[in-house]
């Protein structure tokens, strides 16, 4: 796992996460977490937690769990299933890098809200840019 210096830089680089307030950590490596508290701002026009702020929230827990290998990803593809809609409170994705290759990664995110309720499912390749 990076260190937390290492990982906190990276964080305050990634404006777009800044910009939908996502929260992430690293928790081990091959694993990392991402939070959304949810507002207006992410809601679609039904009141529910908008798909995009789905891929966002899965997308940065994604690429986090793929950096504590101290190496740069980006995304190269990505699939959520949507199960359930939220409509207010905190969401979490969890992600797990299921394999680390030369070139790519993949990884599997759930995404939860705060009672544990399963609200969508993804998964996503990474590309390894190189060493940090």
């Amino acid at each position: 796992m990076i260190s937390e210096e290492a990982f906190q830089s990276v964080a305050r680089a990634n404006a777009f996460a800044i910009h939908n307030n996502v929260i992430i950590r690293q928790l081990e490596l091959g694993k990392a977490e991402a939070q959304l508290t949810m507002g207006p701002a992410h809601l679609n026009p039904y009141g529910k937690l908008h798909g995009g702020a789905y891929y966002t929230l899965a997308d940065c827990a994604g690429g986090t769990a793929c950096r504590t290998d101290g190496r740069k990803y980006v995304t190269l593809d990505g699939t959520v299933h949507f199960i359930h809609s939220a409509e207010q409170g905190v969401v979490t994705a969890s992600a797990t890098v299921l394999h680390y290759g030369r070139t790519t990664a993949l990884v599997s995110v759930t995404i939860t809200d705060e009672n544990g309720t399963l609200l969508a499912t993804g998964e996503f390749t990474f590309f390894c840019l190189g060493d940090a």
